[in-house]
C-alpha cells in the first residue's frame, strides 16, 4: 500500500531517497552489530566490558555502586522512551492539520507538495519514532530483568551457580544495550527523515550524513581509540 502511495505521489528522486534512508538505517546497524574481526566497533567493545562488569560483580561485597549504574541506565531508557512518545503525539497532531506543514515545506524547497505527499512524510517519520520507542521500552525492561539476576547472583565465587547467573546477567545487560542502540539510531534515522519536508536532494544529503556521523562514532572516534589502549 505504502509503495503503491509512493509511485503516484513521488517521483524516482524520491523513492531513491527513501530507498537511501532505509537501507542506511539497516546496513550501518547490521556493520555496527557485526563488525570485522580486525575492526571491532565501540558497541561491540562494550559488550566485552559489560561482560566483565557481570563477572567481576561475583567478588564484590558491596553492590551499591553496580546498582546504582543499573539504575541510570534505566533511568535513560525511561528518559528516551518518553520523548519518542511526546515526539509521536506532536507528528499525529501535524498529520491531523498538514496545511500549516505542507505551507513552510513549500516556502523553504520552493515545490508545491500536497496533502497527502505531507502526510507520507510525516508518516514515515512516525514508523522510524515508534520503532525507537519500542526498542527503547524493551531495553527499560530488559535492564530491569538484568537488576534482578544481578541480585540473584551468589555473593560467593566458589558458588556454582553464582558464574552461571553472571553470564545470564551479562548476556541481557547485553542485550538491552543493543535494544538501546538501536532505539537511538532510528531516533537518528527519523531527525534525518525530517528534511525529506525540504525535498529529496535534503533526504539523500541527510542519510549520507546520519551514516557517516554514525559509522566515525562506532570506527573512527576517539572514544574507540580509548578502548583500544592497552595498560602499559
Amino acid at each position: 500500500m505504502l509503495w503503491t502511495h509512493l509511485n503516484s505521489h513521488f517521483d524516482t528522486l524520491d523513492t531513491l531517497a527513501l530507498a537511501m534512508l532505509v537501507f542506511g538505517w539497516l546496513g550501518v546497524g547490521y556493520i555496527i552489530e557485526n563488525p570485522p574481526k580486525n575492526r571491532p566497533s565501540v558497541s561491540k567493545m562494550m559488550s566485552f566490558y559489560r561482560r566483565e562488569w557481570m563477572l567481576h560483580l561475583v567478588d564484590r561485597n558491596t553492590r551499591v555502586f553496580d546498582a546504582q549504574i543499573v539504575s541510570n541506565l534505566r533511568q535513560s531508557t525511561a528518559f528516551f522512551s518518553s520523548t519518542s512518545m511526546i515526539a509521536i503525539g506532536g507528528l499525529l497532531a501535524l498529520m491531523g492539520n498538514p496545511e500549516r506543514v505542507a505551507g513552510i515545506a513549500r516556502d523553504l524547497a520552493q515545490t508545491p507538495e500536497s496533502q497527502v505527499e505531507i502526510e507520507i512524510k510525516l508518516a514515515v517519520i512516525l514508523i522510524f519514532l515508534a520503532n525507537a520507542f519500542l526498542k527503547f521500552v524493551w531495553s527499560h525492561r530488559l535492564f530491569g530483568y538484568c537488576a534482578i539476576l544481578m541480585a540473584a547472583v551468589p555473593n560467593d565465587a566458589s558458588n556454582p551457580t553464582a558464574l552461571p547467573r553472571a553470564e545470564k546477567a551479562a548476556t541481557v545487560n547485553i542485550t538491552a544495550s543493543r535494544s538501546f542502540n538501536r532505539g537511538l539510531r532510528a531516533v537518528y534515522f527519523a531527525m534525518a527523515c525530517l528534511t525529506w519536508l525540504f525535498g529529496a536532494q535534503a533526504l539523500i544529503v541527510a542519510s549520507v550524513v546520519t551514516v557517516i556521523v554514525l559509522a566515525r562514532r562506532e570506527f573512527a572516534s576517539q572514544s574507540r581509540a580509548a578502548l583500544l589502549q592497552e595498560p602499559r
